[in-house]
């Protein structure tokens, strides 16, 4: 029987730098913020800025997941392809919404779909520190926790930021599709007003340029997470 890992403490979870402290970090990172996105003394522009910011995690942290931490799972766990497709159709979900959010910015019903992804946002929370994460506790030291994270911690720094609903959920699938878009979300990030023309240009030069240096830190970052 697993034990969830959102009561223990940082040495019980193998460390600051182990996969389960930084998912953690994470996790907490957007309960606060979303908690702060719903508060009824919120202006519009801390919410529109606090949005940003909670896609902009809720990506990186999904796509260093998927590629990362899910492959690890099913190796090691039996029913680890059970419990990682469920969390892969949550992701999903989360994509689709947060796509209709960006793409619809006028549309009345925008926060409701804002807080219909934050609950499934928490969900994912709640099956990921209850259910798959102990189980990379009860199989592996602190010491190797640590390398996972890192190896976790690379891919996060360089996923995709926004929503990307036709990518793969899995590797190598996400990760041919995931690394040009990861750049020019990035640089979207950096540029948020651009117009469209000008955004089209930066995917170009992303795919052209970026993407490689990307797919470099990737595929190191995999090599790491695979070593037993």
């Amino acid at each position: 029987m697993t034990t969830s890992i959102s009561g223990k403490n940082a040495v019980q979870l193998g460390g600051e730098g182990s996969i389960l402290m930084r998912q953690r970090r994470d996790h907490a990172a957007l309960d606060t913020m979303m908690n702060r996105w719903l508060a009824a003394e919120t202006t519009p522009g801390e919410r529109d800025a606090l949005w940003q910011d909670i896609v902009q995690l809720v990506f990186s942290h999904a796509f260093a997941e998927e590629t990362v931490l899910w492959p690890v799972l099913r190796r090691i766990s039996s029913d680890g392809e059970d419990l990682t497709a469920r969390v892969e159709q949550e992701h999903q979900e989360i994509n689709e919404l947060i796509a209709r959010v960006e793409k619809s910015p006028g549309d009345p019903r925008r926060a409701e779909w804002v807080r219909q992804a934050f609950t499934l946002i928490s969900q994912d929370i709640r099956d990921e520190e209850d259910e798959l994460l102990p189980r990379l506790r009860d199989t592996f030291g602190d010491h190797r926790l640590r390398q996972i994270g890192a190896a976790w911690e690379a891919v996060r720094a360089t996923a995709p930021t926004h929503p990307h609903p036709a990518v793969s959920r899995r590797p190598p699938g996400n990760a041919l599709s995931g690394l040009p878009l990861s750049v020019f979300d990035r640089l979207r990030d950096l540029a948020p007003f651009a117009s469209p023309a000008g955004r089209r240009v930066a995917l170009a030069a992303a795919s052209a340029a970026g993407a490689a240096g990307v797919g470099l830190l990737t595929r190191r970052a995999l090599r790491r997470a695979r070593r037993g």
